[in-house]
């Protein structure tokens, strides 16, 4: 751990942190000074990860929709560090399927994972996050403690094919914004990230070895045509790009840091003008 990094002795927890955006904002936290709890469906994978950051980091292995997840990633980080700073609701993926076709559990499953399980990630951290808070303001103290929650301009624009998704990233700005106005008076920054064109798992070709293992369903990710889709896309992209992982990392690394202290209920777009 670097002791000089602005989030030494801070403490973070991040969801889907084994590959893509996530590993990327766990490497950024990680290289600025905070410990990371890496919380991700593919054991193998996450312990990879875990292996390949600067610092103190720990390992939580399993669904955080299944019940006890939410509670057990909570605790893994409480755990290992003793505190927690930050949350970073980062895990998810897409069930694509025309409105007509879609069926009640690709629907469902997408307010579980974008909407129901950060929430209950929340609500489980919540002692950690408000109980220090008040012992800081009784002494006259302001900590700022941080909650990052990864939405996409699916949810605010809407995006054909994508009912479910869009509704689970839509409602998870709706969370953001109630508790940011709940958890402001406990130094607590609640903000969220609304991601354009990221290359990412979810937006590479579809491919047989492309997919997510959610419980007893496999889930074929990527895009068909991808390479068309792609040159499309980029066409409306002002800055003329996809966004890597490190740039969509650095915006929420912006949410976690001191420099955000006054950002509070917001949405950020990193979307590289894309609908902006």
């Amino acid at each position: 751990m670097s002791p000089d990094g602005v989030l030494a002795g801070k403490a973070a927890l991040v969801t889907g942190a084994a590959r893509g955006i996530g590993l990327a904002t766990a490497r950024l936290l990680a290289a600025h000074g905070a410990s990371v709890l890496i919380a991700d469906l593919d054991r193998d994978v996450a312990a990879d990860a875990c292996r390949s950051l600067a610092g103190e980091t720990a390992l939580y292995a399993g669904d955080i929709t299944a019940p006890g997840g939410p509670e057990g990633v909570v605790r893994a980080a409480v755990d290992a560090f003793g505190r927690i700073d930050i949350i970073v609701n980062n895990a998810g993926y897409n069930r694509d399927a025309p409105v007509h076709k879609m069926s009640d559990a690709e629907f469902a499953s997408m307010l579980e994972i974008h909407l129901v399980a950060p929430f209950r990630i929340i609500r489980a951290a919540a002692p950690y996050l408000r109980e220090p808070a008040k012992l800081e303001a009784a002494r006259g103290e302001e900590v700022f403690r941080k909650i990052v929650n990864v939405s996409s301009i699916v949810g605010t624009a809407g995006a054909p094919l994508e009912v479910n998704y869009a509704a689970g990233k839509a409602g998870l700005i709706g969370m953001t914004k109630a508790l940011a106005k709940e958890w402001g008076r406990w130094k607590v920054n609640v903000n969220a990230v609304a991601f354009g064109l990221i290359e990412t798992r979810l937006t590479a070709a579809k491919a047989e070895d492309n997919v997510i293992r959610v419980g007893d369903t496999t889930v074929p990710l990527g895009i068909r045509d991808r390479v068309q889709e792609r040159d499309k896309a980029a066409e409306m992209i002002p800055l003329g790009r996809w966004g890597t992982a490190e740039e969509a990392a650095g915006g929420v690394f912006l949410l976690c840091s001191p420099w955000s202290n006054y950002i509070h209920g917001q949405v950020l777009p990193v979307t590289g003008g894309l609908l902006s």
